[in-house]
């Protein structure tokens, strides 16, 4: 069970994303300067208990021209070994000290728990509370695997997601793990056996839900 700290990070995630975001090709919004809000999201555990994991939603804008990202970020006590391109940023945790934060999409501690959620065997957390199952995420699952750590293949960015490409221990072919990276309203992600909704908030205030994750079979070897 991950252990949420309410202390201080310097910089911020915000801060960190403001930067990060207008380098990644999936960027949407178009800003330089971009000022993300922080819209929901959720976290999933590590079983090993050392790898922090949230997905959070950001908006930019207001209106009907406000955009929504998803940013999967994963939270180490060290550097992850051949990762340096993946690195967001470190910051200062008023609890932890230095913390190095990648985009989770990169991370294997994290392909291994989103795969655990597409195939039914892990459980979205609430962001911001302890042990307490995010409600508001619904999995429409793919058949579970044999629950073995996966192997990350390559993550390839698209236009609008992040494709996180895993096999499993003893499985005949690669699965692809669709991250949403510009979230939308409704679940038009195309056919897939696993499927992640969640809830995010518009600036008016308002809360929409859409797909997150899906899971597709890869017909690459």
């Amino acid at each position: 069970m991950a252990v949420i700290h309410h202390t201080t990070m310097h910089p911020t995630k915000l801060e960190l994303l403001s930067a990060w975001l207008p380098t990644r090709a999936w960027y949407a919004d178009g800003t330089d300067r971009p000022r993300p809000v922080n819209a929901g999201g959720f976290r999933l555990d590590d079983p090993a208990g050392e790898v922090g994991i949230e997905f959070m939603a950001v908006t930019e804008g207001t209106g009907p021209d406000a955009v929504a990202h998803l940013v999967p970020m994963t939270y180490r006590g060290a550097p992850l070994e051949g990762a340096e391109r993946a690195l967001i940023g470190t910051s200062e945790h008023g609890v932890l000290g230095t913390r190095w934060i990648y985009d989770g999409t990169h991370d294997p501690v994290l392909a291994t728990q989103l795969h655990a959620l597409l195939t039914g065997r892990a459980t979205a957390q609430h962001q911001s509370l302890d042990d307490t199952p995010d409600e508001a995420v619904t999995v429409t699952p793919a058949a579970p695997g044999t629950g073995a750590e996966v192997e990350l293949v390559r993550v390839v960015d698209g236009p609008d997601h992040t494709d996180v490409v895993v096999r499993e221990a003893g499985a005949p072919a690669p699965v692809t793990l669709r991250v949403c990276r510009v979230l939308r309203p409704g679940s038009d992600t195309g056919t897939g056996p696993g499927l992640v909704e969640a809830a995010w908030r518009l600036p008016d205030g308002s809360t929409v839900r859409g797909a997150c994750a899906v899971l597709l079979a890869d017909t690459a070897r």
